[in-house]
């Protein structure tokens, strides 16, 4: 892949991290992944991130013989899908590799009658309003407020 500007290596790693928190077992689609990176506008690029992740650690990038940060094997890429639970198309065997992928998990994929690959969103879908590392940071500043408060009212003779 070419060298990326600063804005655009943000938005991969945004993107890779938050597929990263995706559970075991657990799909989402490209629209909640851009909602959860704070660009809900963007599902076909989340699409773009996944295309360009590298296939290995071992890959060096285009133009550099650095290992890739982000690959196959740390992001679990699998996990994201169509918003019609759909496997989106890709490549001569992409699909079906992202199917066996996913069974592998333990996530059951059905064929539709044109042969696509299809997850039910109701059972597999992992749809939270924040990623839990947020979330956990959020909590753990809200946890710092609080004890904040202890010691305050500690040192006024009220705790």
């Amino acid at each position: 892949m070419p060298r990326q500007s600063e804005e655009a290596a943000a938005w991969f790693a945004a993107v890779y991290q938050a597929i990263q928190e995706i559970p075991y077992g657990k799909i989402t689609t490209y629209g909640h992944i851009a909602r959860l990176v704070g660009k809900p506008e963007c599902p076909r690029q989340v699409g773009i991130c996944l295309k360009h992740l590298a296939s290995s650690p071992n890959a060096a990038d285009e133009g550099s013989r650095s290992r890739p940060k982000w690959h196959s094997a740390n992001v679990p890429w699998q996990r994201v899908i169509n918003s019609k639970g759909m496997i989106s198309p890709r490549g001569p065997s992409g699909a079906s590799r992202q199917a066996a992928a996913l069974r592998a998990e333990g996530v059951h994929v059905d064929r539709g009658s044109l042969g696509e690959y299809l997850v039910s969103l109701e059972t597999y879908g992992w749809f939270p309003d924040m990623l839990p590392s947020e979330e956990a940071g959020i909590e753990s500043s809200d946890s710092d407020m609080d004890e904040g408060n202890d010691v305050g009212r500690a040192a006024e003779g009220g705790g």
